[in-house]
């Protein structure tokens, strides 16, 4: 609770508190002034009115005004008739006294008009005493009442007045008492406060400038040099380079490696902006290129090796940028206070990597000429000119046929991935027509297609423009993506293909109605060597990486949209001719 609060509840009881007492002895006084009214008012009226007229009727015999006298107070006391019996008593002095007016000498009628008097004084001071009595009790009660209200509130309030001053009094002393420990270099000295107010808020201010004071305390120039030492030594020794920026990207620290493979010198960097070294080192430039370019960031995933000279030959690095976040002592938030450019040395990998692209490109090429040759005898061997062959035969002939040109369907795509993995791909990006590129895919492909009684549904715009692209590569994409979807579908299905023009984008788009592809596997399939679990055991896994490769390549893009049970569809984007 907040110290205002607690002063404002702590005023606005008092408050409460004299307002509370004030308009109980205002009722109280208000209930006695009505009981006090009743007593006087009524009952001593009517006391008045009976004396005036005994006096009256004392003076009747000579003082013939005393009848009217009498006639006025007796007219008033018939006004005010309020005890029980009264009225019959003033109904009886009426008539005697009209009696009296009639024959004015005539006394004998005085008694019974005194004694009609007497009856209504007493009835009247009966109800005074009565009355009184009622105004005493409720004096008492007020009183009683008010006395016990007092002692609770003046209880209350006298707790208050006690307890209230130590809220602020206890943290203010607590307060200077940790400031006199600070003042006596005692930096271990805490404020313990479990408030939720200001007091609270300054406690854990004071702490965490008291846990701040204890750490520079205890640390000295000395030890900071030897783990300033102990740092620059492990970072020289690292064979990696390693340039350190700080919160303001300016260069903390480079080690030998690091100054090697951009030839700068360690007094002409340290301490300077970046930037300012970027404008003359393309090397600095590219490293730091994502950190002062906001967009570039999201392409760190996909970012190529560098190729740096060092070591005496072309070598090749990972880039990668550690941001450094602290949370300083006492505090509870984590902030930056710079970054570290690491480059990690991928050379023996890339010159491995290298020697497997070679070894497979290599070996798929010598390949070629065997299986080439063996299919060519087996041309032979099926032309009837050179002898006839049992049915045996032609079985087991058309079994070699399946596995040669399997052999060389293999060995063309590891030769493909070899060119998309040593980035040699050659292009010839000419005006293509689309039509025809899918019409030879389909060609390709009709045989296995009617062995399986799979028909295709081709579609296209009228008068598409031409579009850009290699047309053999692409033809090899249409035509990968044709096989993989006769592959996947059953028999007497329908293979839709479509030819449509978007944006000035050609858009080819092939679609079953396979089994369809789940979706965890939709964005693998285009990795290298992966098949989907479950799927056919057929071909080496790299046909949709390499036909992703050869797409992206002419500039262009190939997406998948697939559901289990309804098929894939296909889409190659490229761009259309101007």
């Amino acid at each position: 609770m907040k110290l205002k609060t607690k002063l404002t509840l702590g005023i606005g009881f008092l408050f409460i508190v004299i307002l509370v007492f004030g308009v109980l002895s205002i009722i109280s006084i208000n209930i006695l002034k009505s009981d006090s009214a009743q007593v006087l008012k009524n009952n001593h009226e009517t006391l008045m009115y009976c004396n005036n007229i005994l006096k009256a009727l004392d003076e009747i015999k000579f003082n013939r005004a005393a009848i009217d006298s009498i006639e006025a107070n007796l007219s008033r006391q018939e006004k005010n008739i309020t005890e029980p019996g009264e009225k019959e008593a003033t109904e009886l002095l009426r008539k005697n006294f009209e009696e009296l007016k009639a024959n004015p000498n005539d006394s004998s009628n005085y008694p019974e008009m005194r004694q009609s008097l007497q009856f209504i004084n007493y009835l009247n001071q009966q109800a005074i005493m009565r009355k009184n009595e009622i105004a005493e009790t409720t004096a008492q009660h007020a009183t009683t009442w008010l006395t016990i209200i007092f002692s609770v509130l003046t209880l209350i309030a006298f707790t208050l007045v006690v307890n209230f001053p130590s809220i602020i009094s206890k943290p203010v002393r607590a307060l200077a008492d940790g400031i006199s420990e600070i003042a006596n270099k005692n930096y271990k000295a805490r404020i313990r406060l479990n408030q939720k107010d200001e007091f609270g808020t300054l406690a854990n201010a004071f702490n965490q400038m008291a846990e701040k004071l204890q750490e520079y305390d205890n640390s000295s120039l000395a030890k900071l040099l030897m783990e300033k030492k102990r740092i620059e030594t492990l970072i020289n020794n690292m064979h990696d380079p390693v340039i350190g920026l700080d919160e303001n990207k300016r260069i903390l620290f480079a080690n030998n490696e690091a100054l090697k493979i951009t030839g700068l010198k360690e007094h002409e960097i340290l301490g300077k902006p970046v930037q300012d070294i970027a404008v003359a080192n393309d090397l600095v430039r590219s490293l730091i290129k994502e950190m002062i370019i906001p967009e570039e960031k999201n392409l760190t995933e996909k970012m190529q090796p560098l190729k740096i000279y060092a070591d005496n030959k072309e070598s090749y690095f990972e880039k990668e940028i550690v941001p450094i976040s602290i949370t300083p002592t006492g505090e509870n938030e984590k902030i930056n206070i710079g970054n570290v450019i690491v480059l990690r040395n991928i050379t023996p990998f890339k010159e491995l990597d290298f020697a497997k692209t070679n070894f497979i490109a290599t070996v798929s090429h010598e390949l070629k000429t065997p299986i080439a040759s063996i299919k060519m005898s087996l041309q032979l061997l099926d032309n009837e000119t050179t002898g006839n062959l049992n049915n045996e035969q032609h079985e087991l002939l058309d079994s070699i046929k399946d596995d040669t040109n399997r052999l060389l369907k293999i060995t063309g795509e590891l030769l493909n991935m070899t060119q998309v993995e040593s980035g040699n791909i050659q292009l010839a990006l000419l005006p293509s027509d689309a039509k025809e590129m899918m019409m030879y895919a389909v060609n390709a492909n009709r045989m296995a297609a009617e062995n399986k009684h799979i028909k295709f549904d081709l579609t296209y715009a009228e008068n598409l423009p031409q579009v850009i692209a290699d047309s053999d590569k692409t033809t090899w994409v249409l035509n990968n993506l044709l096989s993989n979807a006769i592959r996947h579908s059953r028999e007497n299905e329908t293979i839709y293909l479509r030819i449509n023009l978007q944006n000035r984008k050609i858009l080819f788009t092939v679609k079953d109605t396979g089994h369809g592809i789940a979706q965890e596997y939709k964005q693998k399939i285009f990795d290298r060597y992966f098949r989907v679990p479950g799927s056919q055991k057929e071909g080496t896994g790299l046909g949709l990486a390499i036909s992703k490769e050869f797409i992206e390549a002419q500039g262009g893009t190939i997406t998948v949209e697939s559901e289990i049970g309804v098929g894939s569809t296909f889409t190659v984007t490229l761009n259309a001719a101007q």
